[in-house]
């Protein structure tokens, strides 16, 4: 007995140093991989930024991102806003997003098909199967990404195994990059004077939300420092997004119609699956509903004052 226990020291010892050793080789494989995958990723970033309808939209994107941060800094010094107001700025930003939905994504979309050659039907029907398209991208996306609403809780596979403020973080960069597909499709189109409206728009609705995330943030326990931090770091999917969205124009105009309806059906979802219920859930829906009203009139006059 004592020698077959021997002979299997023995064996691991042998096993040892050639397990290290594949062990090593394993991780120098994978880390070459992610090493060309990054440069493959830069590469093609670098050709994008050399378009100049990609640059305008990581602009675009940057200066959303840049909104959100200045709408989280306040809650350093400032002291609880009510949630009235916190519920009244949420339907701000789906007002603005639902009329940026319709003025500037849906109806582009119905004239870019048109314009493609399609007919009334077939250019509806063309935007109507890319905003379900957008819609349950989305919804894939809230039911397989990890992530905490700030009402609903825990949201996505595995949710109970992260910490939770990465899940506040997954659940407010989902909220926020279907704005920046919308940014980077817009401006992937061919009217610059409404993209920089859309754009505009969405700066303006992000400005209140950065606040928003950053007071619920502070509510759930976390330092008026972090609470800032994160608020403002939710904010660079924008830029990300637009370029995701500008990169897929690019590949071929015949997908504008597409684009921007699938970037219409992702808005949509965000604001009737997140917005519009958190913002109701608390008895202020009055306030959460003449907020929105007043995000769509001003989106409406960014996009129809300004065409």
């Amino acid at each position: 007995m004592t020698a077959i226990v021997i002979d299997s020291i023995r064996r691991e010892a042998d096993r040892g140093p050639a397990a290290g050793a594949r062990k090593a080789l394993g991780w120098t494989v994978a880390l070459l991989g992610a090493a060309a995958l990054f440069a493959s990723v830069a590469e093609a970033t670098l050709a994008l930024l050399a378009q100049p309808r990609a640059r305008e939209a990581l602009g675009g994107g940057m200066i959303a991102a840049l909104a959100t941060a200045a709408g989280a800094l306040p809650v350093l010094l400032a002291k609880q806003v009510s949630q009235k107001l916190q519920d009244g700025m949420l339907g701000f930003g789906a007002g603005v997003m639902l009329a940026a939905t319709a003025f500037s994504l849906v109806i582009p979309g119905l004239d870019a098909a048109q314009s493609q050659g399609a007919g009334k039907w077939a250019a509806g029907a063309m935007v109507g199967a890319g905003i379900a398209a957008g819609a349950f991208f989305l919804l894939m996306l809230d039911r397989k990404v990890p992530h905490e609403h700030f009402i609903k809780g825990l949201q996505g596979a595995a949710a109970t195994q992260m910490k939770r403020v990465w899940l506040f973080v997954a659940a407010i960069s989902l909220h926020n990059l279907p704005e920046g597909l919308a940014i980077g499709v817009g401006y992937g189109g061919a009217d610059a004077v409404r993209s920089t409206a859309l754009a505009t728009g969405i700066a303006i609705q992000d400005v209140p939300e950065g606040l928003v995330v950053a007071l619920a943030l502070l509510g759930a326990g976390y330092s008026r420092g972090t609470a800032a931090a994160l608020g403002a770091a939710t904010g660079l999917i924008e830029p990300s997004g637009a370029l995701l969205g500008a990169a897929a124009l690019g590949a071929s105009a015949s997908l504008l119609p597409w684009g921007l309806a699938f970037a219409a059906g992702a808005m949509l979802f965000v604001v009737s699956h997140e917005i519009i219920p958190e913002s109701h859930s608390r008895g202020h829906e009055a306030q959460a509903t003449m907020g929105l009203i007043a995000g769509f009139v001003v989106m409406m006059l960014l996009d129809t004052a300004l065409a």
